[in-house]
């Protein structure tokens, strides 16, 4: 992989990541743009412990552009971009519009193509693993900040998810803080580990491979499988069969069967729904560690990958007891999710 870091015109961070050396990343940022001037506030809700991002600035950002006027796409005469070159593999940025900033994180948007009209479920292999080695080193770099507590990776795909921008990319967040859902885990590792002397990743996986009916396929070095009290009408768990904290400490095996994996499951998942169909908006997180937590090797890095359509036209909106409660309810069987994103593998 090669790397090539540089500067947009208001000081921002621009990383270039390509294949192979050879290919020069010099073009300039010719926009007379003046420097971020968005500072985000983390705010803490003392009846929960949880913390809030504040960031006001974020109701200026670019919403839904004509494709001539993605700020993903390369720059061509007639058309400035958030990256000035003509073309590229992989590109990082720092988000001109971020949910944190001002000493308070950092956000950065990942352009998986420069094609306008691909999904992620369209790259090569090649390019898939390119894109992890980009999850892998921006989750190195931010994690060294002053401050940084954790790093989270994820993909947001499909209007009905709420993206604002419908070329491919995803995002990087390295937050100030523990999230909710990591501190919420962190307690349950603590007590699983008290009361039965073992790690509760573990023996998730394991129950989950014994008993067969969630799986949804398995590898010598991954298994993902509908969890057993799914919140999602179709929601998948990825897992390396080695658990690790983080993308950085993958092995060399896990690493490379990863790309066909995780591109199987997202081209299960445009399949769920049947051919007339619509793409499947989706989310795809990645949990990782937090940085310095003194149960870091205690946590295991796995994907979430889960849809809010519930059924070929409808989608699952939060009702009051989800939104105000927190208390979710599946409209759809674990087990029936995971046979049928079986039977779509081979369609």
């Amino acid at each position: 992989m090669k790397k090539t870091v540089t500067r947009l015109a208001d000081g921002r961070e621009l990383i270039y990541y390509d294949t192979r050396d050879g290919t020069p990343r010099t073009a300039a940022d010719p926009r007379p743009l003046a420097p971020v001037a968005s500072r985000s506030e983390i705010r803490l809700d003392e009846l929960t412990g949880d913390h809030v991002a504040v960031a006001s600035h974020r109701q200026t950002r670019t919403h839904l552009p004509p494709a001539d006027a993605c700020p993903l796409c390369p720059a061509r005469p007639g058309h400035e971009s958030e990256i000035p070159g003509d073309g590229y593999e992989v590109a990082v940025f720092e988000n001109r519009f971020p949910a944190l900033s001002g000493g308070a994180g950092r956000c950065e948007v990942v352009c998986f193509t420069d094609d306008h009209t691909a999904s992620f479920a369209d790259l090569t292999e090649e390019r898939a693993r390119l894109v992890l080695d980009a999850w892998t080193d921006r989750t190195a770099d931010l994690s060294a900040l002053p401050g940084v507590e954790q790093v989270y990776c994820f993909e947001n795909r499909g209007r009905e998810i709420g993206v604002t921008l419908p070329h491919a990319h995803g995002q990087v967040y390295a937050l100030p803080y523990t999230t909710p859902r990591t501190a919420l885990t962190l307690r349950r590792l603590d007590e699983h580990r008290r009361a039965t002397g073992r790690n509760l990743f573990d023996d998730v996986v394991a129950r989950e491979r014994a008993d067969g009916a969630r799986m949804v396929l398995e590898t010598d070095d991954w298994a993902a499988f509908v969890p057993y009290a799914a919140r999602w009408p179709y929601e998948v768990h990825l897992h390396p069969l080695r658990r690790v904290p983080d993308l950085t400490a993958l092995d060399a095996a896990a690493r490379t069967a990863l790309p066909q994996v995780y591109l199987e499951l997202l081209r299960r998942f445009d399949r769920i729904f049947g051919p007339a169909e619509p793409p499947t908006p989706y989310i795809a997180a990645w949990h990782q560690a937090p940085v310095a937590d003194a149960r870091r090797e205690e946590f295991g890095l796995h994907l979430e990958l889960f849809t809010v359509r519930r059924a070929s036209g409808k989608l699952k909106f939060l009702a009051g007891t989800e939104s105000g409660m927190g208390a979710f309810m599946n409209d759809v069987r674990p087990e029936d999710a995971a046979r049928r994103i079986r039977e779509v593998a081979e369609a």
